[in-house]
């Protein structure tokens, strides 16, 4: 059998970088006794004393024989609110066919004590291969010990493998417990297949395992720190194990006295081919166009060609695929979704072939306002191309434009920066932007951008640099003329670049970047102008109070009786200041703030203010919900959906809207289960279980919408406290830090659907529940069919600092791709979300183990 196999490949054929992940760090640090602080006043200042997680960091190092093999490397800089996790591939600076097989690496836990000293929380060391020979696989929990540096020597002082890892205390614990070290073994002996494989049983062992391992942990002393060691893949072929070997290490070496062969290099060798450059460019001249203007495919061809132009905009063409497109260049430029193919296809290096197709362009079909996107990726840098995909966003209103603004300010990183500065005319006296006379805001820091106090008012009919009118514009002049006009899209303009500018890792990373959005944010300050000149201490109560007081005093921050102002988060709302005396304070670990404005109108708009949590995931989370919700209007589809707005305004803090509801946790606490919510405020004699109709069919299409989406985004970390219902009868999600698979919870079920969403529906059998499949296969059709629009959103989006799209940027878009199972027919991707929903359900009800099942413990908090 293919299990039986023992697959493994040598170290000394590896010829790569060993690479280690560095996961979390568990327990708690213990504070120095009082005698300390008295002795080293400084001590009050380091991070052991800070109310949050400190700042800490993690460097390892290479041993051999007690001996350094390499200079140490450390994690980057992250801050941390509520736990240490740092989720970091490290690549040390040394090779596998370099490791001996006594090679140990040493890992500190670092923390800044003040400038430039740093004091170690504690170091663990561990062997790189285990006593057979084999390296490492997998995550180990490794104990850290406190106050000194990972020991290399041999043996080592501080093993992170040890029987003997729980402190004197614990043992009569460790006599009722399995050994932690036993418990190892054998699920290492499981994974090499040295076992049989009981899937339902394994599923309930592994999750009991973890439960003993994460009780034994919290009770122990000491600390722990999670690292992974690599696993070797390819292809559909199952793991390989690294077994350490060293080539000829057993063999004399021979004195050659003459030799045989003799290698010598060829310098050719990754050139360039001269006789398949030379076919290209006779291919490609100008000569060849007469001929190939009245060239028409075949059947066969044709069928190819349709396949290629529905290639989703992940997908590369082969060289072959790219010629064929070539040929029938005239043939295709009836067909609008084939230029974005088409300008894939040519070698931009060549002038003569960029000619070409630069004049084939103004003759091509005009692509949809959705395709054009993708010409503005980091693929595309010819400016005509990209002035010719602005032209086509030209033609969208301003409410789809706004639709896809977020990504169009992260688009401005593949623009001409020296073309954006350009733009940025000396400004005049200084203005409230921070703009001073005869300056240009390359000259300028992000402090004096960052201190505008408001967005002004758009011009009616303003004019950014240039015409307006003029159809040859870049992206940047494009989106100020445009925001210039419509006061909605001049706020989130203003947010969504007034954030980059305060990113402190673009401003290290990649300064030119950061430069570049500081331009656009002047650009934009001089368009306005030129139009229109016109933390306390104490609990949760105590904060209350005083947050209520300092808005209700006047003198200090005069935020009860304001001019009109439009409202950040929602533009077309205009505030004349806040009510005090409702501001409150949420129980959660940052106390978000719950503020109520006063509108224009004399009504109330409430919103959520949250100061530590970067919120550009969510802000992108929930736009993407919001097109999503739009898209299946336009299709007559409304599954009642609530996309809540979010507005970051820093990368620390910003608003969300507050949407009247209660979590699906609190409604089974205090009424049981849903339909008991439903009938208390939604009554109906003549309705389904009592409950309202109108309120019936609200939860069934907002329960499909949700499922559906959460699955396509990937969304994790789901539980009965992010899960929200209104008296209408809308569930929605909230609270987006997990996307695009990630997931800290163990075994996520497929689609999100809990056991009291169905049973809310009336169960399995019931009239709702399939009505409810019925809407959900109907939403996921839809959205396929826009698949490429949301794909193309995602691309823009790789370089954004978006924690869950930072990780692994370059799948991003794929990993949404896969989703959509754009492969299948629509027959066939209905019957794959019909084997979804079933496989969710069919798990939550399933009775097996006292009704425990693999995704039931998912539910679980």
């Amino acid at each position: 059998m293919e299990t039986d196999k023992f697959n493994y490949v040598y170290s000394c054929d590896l010829d790569i970088n060993v690479q280690l992940k560095i996961g979390s760090l568990e327990g708690k640090r213990e504070q120095k006794s009082y005698k300390a602080l008295l002795q080293d006043p400084m001590l009050r200042f380091s991070g052991l004393y800070q109310e949050n997680c400190s700042d800490l960091y993690v460097t390892c190092q290479v041993f051999a024989e007690g001996k350094p093999l390499a200079l140490p490397v450390r994690t980057s800089y992250k801050a941390f609110s509520t736990r240490w996790n740092w989720n970091e591939w490290l690549k040390l600076p040394v090779k596998y066919p370099d490791l001996p097989q006594s090679a140990q690496v040493a890992l500190t836990v670092w923390d800044v004590y003040g400038p430039g000293r740093a004091t170690p929380v504690g170091g663990t060391t561990v062997t790189l291969f285990g006593k057979y020979g084999m390296f490492r696989q997998g995550m180990h929990d490794l104990k850290v010990w406190p106050g000194v540096e990972g020991d290399g020597g041999e043996p080592t002082s501080t093993p992170g493998r040890t029987s003997s890892s729980l402190a004197e205390d614990q043992m009569g614990r460790l006599a009722k417990a399995p050994d932690l070290e036993f418990l190892s073994d054998l699920t290492k002996a499981h994974r090499q297949g040295h076992m049989v494989k009981v899937d339902w049983l394994d599923r309930l062992t592994f999750r009991e395992i973890e439960m003993i391992n994460e009780s034994e942990k919290r009770s122990s002393n000491f600390m722990y720190l999670m690292v992974e060691f690599p696993r070797v893949k390819t292809g559909e072929k199952p793991e390989y194990s690294i077994v350490y070997y060293e080539k000829d290490g057993d063999d004399a070496s021979p004195v050659l006295t003459s030799a045989d062969i003799v290698k010598v290099p060829d310098p050719q060798m990754c050139m360039e081919n001269l006789v398949e450059s030379k076919h290209h460019k006779l291919a490609r001249s100008l000569r060849s166009g007469p001929s190939d203007h009245d060239l028409k495919p075949n059947a066969a061809t044709r069928d190819q060609l349709n396949v290629i132009v529905n290639y989703p905009p992940t997908k590369q063409l082969s060289s072959e695929e790219q010629d064929l497109v070539w040929k029938f260049r005239y043939y295709l430029t009836t067909q609008e979704k084939a230029l974005t193919k088409f300008l894939k296809c040519v070698n931009w290096a060549l002038p003569g072939e960029a000619k070409q197709a630069l004049e084939l362009l103004g003759k091509w079909r005009p692509m949809d306002v959705e395709d054009s996107l993708e010409l503005l990726s980091s693929q595309f840098t010819n400016p005509t191309v990209r002035r010719y995909a602005v032209t086509r966003l030209q033609q969208a209103d301003d409410e789809d434009l706004l639709m896809y603004l977020l990504q169009l300010v992260q688009a401005l990183k593949y623009e001409n920066f020296n073309d954006i500065q350009g733009g940025l005319e000396p400004g005049g006296k200084r203005d409230s932007q921070g703009l001073g006379e005869s300056s240009t805001l390359g000259d300028l820091d992000s402090s004096q951008i960052l201190t505008a106090p408001a967005v002004p008012s758009p011009v009616p009919n303003g004019k950014e640099g240039v015409d307006s009118e003029n159809p040859e514009q870049d992206l940047c002049t494009f989106l100020i003329s445009r925001a210039c006009k419509n006061s909605t899209l001049a706020n989130y303009l203003y947010w969504y670049v007034i954030v980059e500018c305060e990113d402190q890792d673009t401003q290290q990373r990649d300064l030119k970047t950061h430069k570049m959005y500081l331009n656009v944010i002047g650009r934009f300050s001089q368009a306005l102008l030129k139009g229109d000149k016109s933390r306390e201490s104490g609990n949760r109560k105590k904060k209350t109070e005083r947050l209520q007081a300092l808005l209700a005093d006047n003198e200090k921050v005069n935020l009860c009786e304001i001019d009109p102002i439009p409202l950040p988060l929602e533009p077309s709302v205009r505030i004349r200041g806040i009510v005090p005396d409702t501001a409150t304070l949420f129980k959660s670990a940052l106390m978000p703030a719950k503020l109520i404005f006063k509108a224009e109108d004399g009504a109330m708009y409430p919103v959520i203010f949250k100061h530590g949590d970067d919120l550009r995931q969510d802000q992108l989370i929930l736009q993407i919900i919001s097109l999503m919700d739009k898209l299946l209007r336009k299709e007559n589809l409304d599954l009642k959906l609530t996309p809540y707005k979010v507005l970051a305004t820093s990368t620390k803090h910003g608003f969300m809207q507050f949407v009247q509801s209660v979590p699906v946790a609190e409604v089974l606490a205090t009424e049981g289960n849903i339909q008991s919510f439903f009938r208390k405020h939604a009554p109906s004699e003549k309705g389904p279980y009592g409950i309202s109709p109108e309120v019936m069919d609200t939860y069934v299409k907002s329960c499909a919408g949700y499922c559906v989406i959460t699955y396509i985004l990937g969304v994790g970390d789901r539980h009965l406290d992010n899960l929200l219902l209104t008296k209408t009868g809308k569930l929605f999600h909230i609270d987006f830090g997990y996307i695009l698979g990630r997931d800290p919870k163990p075994l996520p079920p497929p689609m999100k659907l809990s056991k009291e969403m169905v049973e809310g529906m009336g169960g399995m059998q019931s009239e709702q529940y399939q009505e409810f499949r019925k809407q959900c296969y109907t939403a996921f059709l839809h959205l396929r069919r826009y698949s490429n629009l949301i794909l193309n959103l995602f691309s823009l989006m790789v370089d954004a600092n978006i924690p869950d799209i930072a990780l692994e940027p370059d799948k991003t878009v794929k990993k949404v791709q896969d989703k959509f199972r754009l492969d299948l027919s629509d027959e066939e991707a209905v019957h794959y979300m019909q084997s979804l929903i079933d496989e969710s359900v069919g798990a939550l009800f399933a009775a097996v183990v006292e009704q425990i099942h693999k995704f039931a413990q998912y539910w679980r908090r």
